[in-house]
């Protein structure tokens, strides 16, 4: 079962963060050429507090050959942008699998699991840019830091459009590969303020880009990408795929709360996305992940797998369990999931399909 970050809010302090440790140690071997800003967990120099508030992170590698490490999977506090500028590259985003190559220039949002990486990290010279909109649910508003001067109207197209349209491969234009470039050359040459400033311009310059890239796509723009229900359903989609979210004490309240929106509107958007109130999509999804470690882990004590699957009782966890598939957990794994003589159930926790649209 998935331990990974947990969406819209970790109830772990630092479980959702990236440590970037077999990078940082390929970098002190040598291995890769490397040059960031960055803030918080991100790796590079620092950014005290004042200068360009909400970069969280900027910068490129040059990888000189084929690593053996690759990136966790992750979810960024902002948006972020890469370019890769030579080189190849698996990028993974939630689900799915994207294949890189020169010119691939990648956007993903708060909300959106991924990592660099098949598991490994292939030669190439990446660059990217993370930046925080004060967002991490898709129906949230977005705040571009002051320092972000683009004209209103270009400033609020480029969100919608970013918010709207949520592929996350695209073909970078010359002017996009140009404003990277240059950011790396003040990266890698230039200290103090002048870096800043020179940042600063660099970032503009690229958001004006890769605004101007979207604008010549015209990609489908889908409404519902920026709604509640959407936010809702991705918030359920993870407490079936992810044991961090399973194990932990909900309520209903604090389920609503999680997608920022109250009880009343919370129930009514998922009985509507799986014919279930919350808590027995809850309780199901539970049951669901607790059935697939009893075959995956069959060393693992049942008790233990309650536990995990976020059950508070050993005997309310068992009793359950017959219930939904009408043998005891352990007979469950002698079988090895084949129940016989069994009713068909309507499953609404493996109703939730995360839609496109």
């Amino acid at each position: 079962m998935n331990r990974r970050p947990t969406l819209f809010r970790d109830p772990r302090p630092g479980s959702a963060l990236d440590a970037h440790r077999p990078l940082l140690k390929s970098i002190r071997e040598g291995k890769i050429e490397f040059h960031a800003l960055g803030r918080g967990h991100y790796p590079g120099a620092r950014l005290a507090r004042s200068e360009l508030p909400g970069l969280l992170s900027l910068g490129f590698w040059d990888a000189r050959g084929a690593q053996d490490w690759g990136m966790e999977f992750h979810r960024n506090e902002g948006v972020e942008i890469c370019l890769l500028e030579t080189g190849s590259m698996v990028l993974a985003v939630d689900a799915d699998t994207h294949p890189l190559g020169p010119g691939s220039l990648t956007i993903t949002r708060p909300w959106q699991l991924h990592r660099q990486g098949n598991p490994h990290i292939a030669a190439g010279r990446l660059h990217w840019l993370t930046i925080a909109v004060r967002a991490q649910r898709p129906d949230q508003a977005w705040q571009w830091p002051a320092w972000v001067l683009l004209a209103p109207e270009d400033r609020d197209e480029l969100t919608r459009r970013l918010r709207l349209t949520e592929s996350p491969v695209w073909h970078a234009t010359p002017d996009v590969v140009r404003s990277f470039r240059q950011i790396a050359a003040a990266l890698a040459r230039e200290s103090g303020a002048r870096r800043l400033s020179r940042v600063a311009i660099g970032v503009n310059d690229l958001l004006l880009g890769v605004l101007e890239m979207l604008r010549a796509e015209n990609r489908i723009e889908r409404p519902r990408l920026a709604s509640r229900e959407h936010s809702v359903e991705l918030f359920l989609a993870d407490l079936r795929q992810n044991l961090i979210s399973l194990e932990r004490n909900w309520t209903l309240p604090g389920m609503a709360a999680a997608c920022g929106i109250g009880t009343t509107l919370f129930s009514r958007l998922c009985r509507r996305l799986t014919n279930a109130s919350p808590l027995r999509f809850l309780n199901l999804a539970r049951l669901d992940a607790a059935a697939r470690m009893l075959l995956s882990d069959p060393g693992r004590r049942v008790t233990a797998i309650a536990f995990d699957c976020g059950f508070q009782s050993s005997q309310y966890f068992a009793h359950q369990f017959k219930r939904r598939f009408g043998v005891t957990p352990r007979v469950y794994r002698t079988n090895k999931g084949v129940v016989r003589n069994s009713k068909p159930r309507v499953d609404p926790a493996r109703a939730v399909r995360v839609s496109r649209g």
